[in-house]
């Protein structure tokens, strides 16, 4: 089976999830509760964060949800907001946050591009912070990426199919011939959904156990995606 494209999920794929994410938690909460200890607790456990030892549980919504998502969890503890306006403060949140590539992600692109393989990135953060934090990285997606889409581009989000399949649609490619990689049972779904196969990487919060179900292959993370592209039959 030859493969033609390969579009990644961000955070947990692309960049090590907890050293963004659980500081991007606890800032939120810590700016929402405005010192009061009570509340603080309640939004913590609204999202699913550890505040004892600073940490998202494995089952937290912010994991694989969307900012949307979150804001509605949250919006339950916070009545003088409108969830809009806390979705927004939740987006603006993501500046300045720590960012670990998983490996030097523009030589990465450049070296799969040079495959000939179409490269996208499909989000369930915004699309703006997802140029964002791949510009930090000296990553631009007008010349790097064939396709770039956050949960708020006109797509959907994961584990919907339709995102991918905008990839598919965008650079000409059948979704059985492009593989989507991610560290989350959201975007192994995806994947499934849109007839694509599917990578998991254990760079995120689940284990092997979580993904091997949903996944052709499970990696430790991707930089052996392209030896298995080549060796790895479907």
């Amino acid at each position: 089976m030859q493969i033609n494209g390969i579009i990644f999920d961000k955070d947990g794929t692309l960049f090590g999830y907890s050293k963004t994410w659980d500081t991007w938690s606890l800032k939120i909460i810590e700016k929402l509760s405005k010192g009061e200890l009570r509340l603080a607790r309640e939004l913590a456990k609204a999202i699913g964060f550890d505040l004892e030892n600073g940490e998202l549980l494995p089952q937290s919504i912010v994991i694989a949800g969307t900012s949307g998502e979150v804001a509605m969890q949250l919006g339950r503890l916070l009545p003088t907001w409108q969830l809009d306006a806390l979705e927004q403060f939740l987006n603006q949140q993501v500046i300045d946050l720590p960012l670990c590539e998983v490996i030097p992600l523009k030589e990465y692109f450049e070296l799969l591009r040079k495959n000939r393989l179409k490269v996208g990135v499909m989000t369930n953060d915004s699309e703006e912070n997802a140029r964002l934090h791949l510009g930090q990285v000296k990553v631009n997606p007008h010349y790097d990426l064939d396709f770039l889409a956050g949960y708020d581009t006109g797509y959907g989000a994961k584990p919907s199919a339709g995102p991918l399949l905008a990839f598919a649609q965008v650079t000409h490619i059948e979704p059985s011939k492009i593989v989507m990689v991610g560290d989350s049972l959201h975007d192994l779904i995806a994947g499934r959904r849109a007839g694509m196969k599917t990578i998991g990487v254990l760079t995120g919060p689940a284990n092997k156990i979580d993904l091997v179900d949903h996944a052709d292959i499970v990696l430790p993370d991707i930089s052996h995606i392209p030896q298995i592209l080549e060796q790895f039959r479907f």
